[in-house]
């Protein structure tokens, strides 16, 4: 099969397309051929070996020292069953389905095989191969943070970085979970987070939004702009500081008891939970979740993607066809 495989770390252009062993199932597993897949922050910095302030040395030990260890990137997809295992009995060839191996990768290719019982859920009916395949990389971090933050109706919740893969996410399900949402974003992104469900926006070019003390309940960091030192005095008391991209030093902000008048730091990476991905597509086909697509690249074009990811300036998720029909 064809695969876009990542040698070693740094630019677009270290990406290879190469033919690869096709994967079999075992026989708790599906095997998925991939109509869609998507170039998401986390490839972006995976092939680039760019991590988080003081996260270096742990990373590269665990992700690999020279290149990735897992050179075929991607953290989701969508696709059509094509073989199972012996024992598999909740899928069969021709199922249409949406899966999140999430930091095992492997989707940057025109198969990959999933345990049943893994992360993997019907595509919802009328939803294309592309936005099924967009979902679960910002969904399943923002439904991991929101219960981790436990979000309550009626609270402040300030999200920064709003118009990302994570942040568009997080601005619908804390919006459905009854909270007030105040997005921060750039000014051309305005109307997508307010139509997404926020009831007010800040445009962080002209906005000083660090300038309001004790006005959130609740903080979500996306984009690592923001430091717990700056972020606890805008909260009220109890509130909570949720640090996705966090570096070293928001990590050590959680160690111990929370602060002053109960605000606490969460950070470090979101657990990948199996279940979430039947949560989204639930969320997603009762129309409370909307992936947000900024563009649709070609899987030979992948480079390109990964080059616009790189930016900084995308728009919810961009996705990558490995068949033209998965626009559709």
């Amino acid at each position: 099969m064809k695969a876009i495989v990542c040698p070693r770390y740094g630019g677009p252009e270290v990406l290879e397309f190469r033919d690869v062993p096709m994967p079999e199932p075992a026989a708790d597993e599906v095997r998925v051929r991939v109509m869609a897949t998507s170039v998401t922050s986390a490839d972006s910095r995976v092939r680039a070996a760019r991590f988080p302030p003081g996260l270096g040395i742990i990373a590269r030990p665990w992700l690999g020292f020279r290149g990735p260890r897992q050179p075929i990137l991607g953290t989701e997809m969508a696709g059509i069953v094509d073989a199972v295992g012996a024992a598999v009995t909740r899928y069969r060839p021709g199922d249409a389905v949406m899966a999140f191996p999430g930091g095992k990768m492997g989707c940057h290719a025109e198969y990959r095989c999933i345990a049943e019982t893994g992360p993997i859920a019907p595509k919802p009916e009328g939803l294309s191969f592309a936005k099924a395949a967009t979902l679960c990389f910002g969904g399943s971090t923002a439904l991991d943070f929101l219960a981790v933050a436990a979000v309550e109706p009626g609270e402040r919740v300030l999200v920064v970085g709003a118009s990302g893969a994570v942040g568009s996410a997080l601005v619908q399900l804390a919006r459905h979970r009854g909270a007030h949402v105040i997005a921060v974003c750039s000014a051309r992104n305005a109307d997508l987070v307010r139509d997404l469900g926020a009831g007010a926006v800040i445009d962080y070019a002209t906005t000083d939004f660090r300038g309001e003390p004790g006005a959130y309940d609740v903080i979500f960091e996306t984009a690592g702009s923001m430091m717990s030192r700056e972020a606890l005095p805008l909260l009220r008391p109890k509130g909570r500081f949720a640090a996705i991209a966090a570096g070293l030093p928001d990590m050590l902000a959680t160690i111990g008891a929370p602060g002053r008048e109960g605000r606490r730091v969460i950070a470090g990476p979101a657990s990948e939970k199996p279940e979430h991905v039947q949560e989204l597509a639930d969320l997603t086909a009762s129309g409370v979740l909307r992936p947000v697509v900024d563009g649709t690249y070609a899987f030979d074009a992948i480079a390109a993607a990964h080059a616009y990811v790189d930016t900084g300036r995308k728009r919810g998720s961009v996705a990558i066809l490995l068949d033209p029909a998965a626009r559709d």
